[in-house]
């Protein structure tokens, strides 16, 4: 069957287990709105803010709810970094095509003080920050994270002209805590530490985007436990089992998927062990 077969078979209408699954139809909990609340903070001030943790933990997920209620707001200009594992002369030119300036690889200062008055243009234009977006920021090396740091302050650093959310997975950390990254370490205002979801969170996860996918009932409550259990607390576990298990379902057009069907894909001789 087609990927369309599966909406329609299953009466969705998108694939909730997809990554690219829209944001409407995403889980916002606590976490994420707490920690989205407190970026929201500091757009006003300037600063930094870190997203750390283990893959699976939700650290995309967080990012996209971020960057769309970023989105939401009138007039705030928002860059996303691409490629964090750039070069500083790379990374300028990253930049350079994000705010729309001329780069010149042998006046890279030119580059500095350019970006710096665009970001304050833009800020003395109105209230907001202008936002930078660095995922898998673990990659980024110490000189550019520390050309970030000296780019985005003025006036003896006594005002920041830029916000900058980096995100990444524990090594992140171990990387702020080198004796060279300490200035820009110290300057952290928000920081949040992703962790394995509980099972209960797993549980209320799947019922919840399985109805804004508009079919509650693909799983009964036992796979969903099942699912929950099994994916250790991993969200991206847990949407790669269910999205096989939803496959499965349509090549063998099952309307309700159960606990059964799971042990018959992920554990096929569980019945030989129980004989």
């Amino acid at each position: 069957m087609k990927h369309k077969d599966l909406l329609s078979f299953y009466g969705l209408k998108w694939n909730p287990f997809s990554p690219g699954t829209p944001i409407d139809g995403l889980s916002l909990n606590k976490k994420i709105e707490s920690f989205c609340w407190r970026v929201e903070s500091i757009i006003l001030d300037g600063g930094y803010s870190v997203l750390v943790g283990n893959s699976g933990t939700g650290k995309s997920i967080t990012l996209r709810f971020l960057a769309h209620r970023l989105e939401e707001i009138k007039d705030l200009n928002i860059g996303i970094i691409s490629r964090p594992q750039s070069s500083i002369s790379d990374f300028y030119r990253e930049l350079s095509d994000i705010y729309s300036i001329s780069f010149k690889n042998n006046n890279r200062w030119n580059s500095y003080q350019s970006l710096r008055k665009k970001w304050l243009d833009h800020l003395n234009s109105g209230l907001f920050r202008p936002v930078l977006i660095i995922d898998e920021a673990q990659e980024m090396s110490v000189d550019v994270l520390n050309e970030i740091r000296l780019m985005s302050s003025v006036s003896l650093d006594s005002r920041i002209v830029l916000a900058v959310i980096f995100s990444g997975d524990l090594r992140l950390l171990e990387q702020l805590r080198q004796p060279q990254l300490i200035p820009l370490s110290s300057r952290i205002r928000v920081k949040q530490l992703q962790e394995l979801a509980s099972k209960n969170e797993l549980e209320l996860l799947l019922t919840e985007i399985l109805s804004k996918a508009g079919n509650a009932t693909i799983f009964n409550n036992e796979l969903i436990k099942i699912l929950a259990d099994q994916a250790m607390g991993n969200y991206r576990s847990l949407m790669i089992m269910a999205n096989t298990l939803l496959q499965e379902g349509v090549q063998r057009e099952i309307v309700q998927l159960t606990e059964q069907h799971y042990f018959e894909v992920f554990d096929p001789n569980q019945n030989k062990r129980k004989k």
